[in-house]
C-alpha cells in the first residue's frame, strides 16, 4: 500500500529517531520507496529543521536528544471541527495541515463543507458540535474575507473554543477578539510589487478576481507602490466588480493589457489566480504580447503555476502552515499542547491572551517575470 506523504514523514522521523543515523539508500529499501521520492521528503523534512543531511545519509539533528514515541496519544478522544469553503485547491493543503497537527496528538478531525454558501457556515458548525467536536476551525464564508457589519455574529456565540482561519474581523467586530492564523497577502503582493520593481519596472498593473483574498491584494500593492515612489496604474478588469461575468472580465483584461502595453503604460502585472493567469498568458502571446519580454507577469497562489507552459513565477501562501498553526492553537484551547511546539502558546493549558496570527508568503521565481533573463 502507497503511503500518503504524511505518513512517509512521519515513518522517516521514526526510524531516524530510533537510530540516530540511516544511509539514504539504505530507508529507501527499507520504507520500500524510490530513492528520488525519499530524497525529496528528506529534503522538506531538514527544511523544517527536522533532521539533517550528511554525505548521503539522514541523521538526527546534533544536539537535540532523541525521546521515545509517546506510549499513548495526549489527546485521545478529543475531536476538531473544521468547516471550509471547499477542500480543494487552496484550502487542500490547509486541511492537510491541520489534520497532520491534530491527528499527531491522537485527536480527530471532522469536516463540514460550506461551498461558499453564507448560511452553510453556521449550520455546518452547528452539525460538528452535534456530533462531538470539542473545538471549532472556521472559515467563513465572508465575501471580502472579513464580515460585513451585522454579519458573522454566529462565530462568537459558540460554546466550544473558535480559531478564525484565513479570516479576520474588523476592529470593533465582536469577532474580532477571536483567536486567528491567516496568510499575509498584504505582504504576499508587496512582495511581488517590490521583485518586479527590482527588476526596473515602474508601470505594474494588479489584476486580481473579486474574492476574500482581493482586499488584502490591493492594500499590499498599493502600500508597496507607495513606499517605493511608484504610481499605481489604474485597476485591469478583473478587478471590476461591477461586471458579473467572468468571461466579460477575461476579455476585458485582455484588452486592457494589450492595450497598455502597447502605449507603454504597463510593463508588468500581478494576476490572481494562477488559473486566471494560465488563461489570459497564450492569449497575450496571440495578441502579440510577448512574456516576459513585453509584460512580465507574477501570478497569485502558487497551486498551479509550475505547471503552466511558460512556468509562471508566483506568490506562495504557505497553506499547510497556515492550517497547522491554526489547529495548534485551537488545542492549546482546549489545554493540549503540540508535539515540539514552543511559540504557540500550547503549554498544556489554555494561554490567557487572545492570538493573531499572519503567515508570510513566500515568492516563487520562475519564467514569466523574467528575472532569469535579467540576471544573464
Amino acid at each position: 500500500m502507497r503511503l500518503h506523504v504524511d505518513q512517509r514523514h512521519e515513518r522517516v522521523l521514526e526510524l531516524v529517531r530510533e537510530r540516530g543515523s540511516l544511509r539514504v539508500a539504505e530507508l529507501a529499501e527499507e520504507l520500500g520507496m524510490s530513492a528520488v521520492t525519499l530524497r525529496r521528503d528528506v529534503e522538506a523534512l531538514a527544511a523544517q529543521g527536522l533532521v539533517e543531511r550528511l554525505h548521503g545519509a539522514v541523521v538526527w539533528p546534533s544536539g537535540q536528544s532523541r525521546p521515545a514515541p509517546a506510549a499513548a496519544p495526549p489527546a485521545e478522544g478529543l475531536v476538531v471541527g473544521m468547516v471550509v469553503p471547499t477542500t480543494e485547491y487552496y484550502y487542500a493543503d490547509v486541511v492537510r495541515g491541520a489534520r497532520q497537527v491534530v491527528e499527531a496528538v491522537g485527536a480527530r478531525l471532522t469536516i463540514g463543507l460550506s461551498h461558499y454558501l453564507p448560511d452553510e457556515d453556521a449550520a455546518q458548525a452547528r452539525r460538528l458540535l452535534s456530533t462531538g467536536a470539542d473545538g471549532l476551525l472556521l472559515t467563513p464564508s465572508w465575501e471580502r474575507g472579513c464580515p460585513e457589519q451585522g454579519e458573522g455574529l454566529w462565530t462568537v456565540e459558540q460554546r466550544t473554543p473558535v480559531v478564525l482561519v484565513e479570516r479576520s474581523a474588523p476592529l470593533g467586530h465582536p469577532a474580532a477578539g477571536l483567536d486567528r492564523v491567516r496568510s499575509d497577502h498584504a505582504h504576499g503582493a508587496a512582495e511581488a510589487v517590490a521583485h518586479l520593481a527590482g527588476l526596473g519596472h515602474r508601470a505594474i498593473a494588479l489584476a486580481v478576481q473579486d474574492s476574500p483574498t482581493a482586499p488584502r491584494l490591493r492594500v499590499g500593492y498599493r502600500a508597496a507602490a507607495e513606499a517605493l515612489g511608484l504610481t499605481p496604474v489604474s485597476a485591469a478588469p478583473l478587478d471590476d466588480t461591477a461586471s458579473r461575468s467572468e468571461a466579460k472580465r477575461f476579455e476585458r483584461t485582455l484588452e486592457y493589457l494589450c492595450e497598455a502595453v502597447a502605449s507603454g503604460n504597463v510593463t508588468a502585472a500581478i494576476v490572481h489566480s494562477d488559473a486566471d493567469a494560465i488563461v489570459l498568458i497564450p492569449r497575450l502571446q496571440a495578441r502579440g504580447v510577448r512574456v516576459p519580454e513585453d509584460l512580465a507577469v507574477i501570478a497569485y497562489d502558487d497551486e498551479v503555476a509550475g505547471l503552466a507552459d511558460l512556468p509562471l513565477t508566483a506568490v506562495s501562501p504557505d497553506k499547510h502552515a497556515v492550517g497547522a498553526a491554526a489547529a495548534g492553537l485551537l488545542l492549546s484551547r482546549l489545554g493540549v499542547a503540540e508535539p515540539g511546539a514552543t511559540d504557540t502558546g500550547a503549554t498544556g493549558r489554555a494561554p490567557a491572551a487572545r492570538r493573531h496570527l499572519d503567515i508570510l508568503p513566500t515568492l516563487r521565481v520562475r519564467a514569466s517575470c523574467g528575472a532569469a533573463a535579467a540576471a544573464s
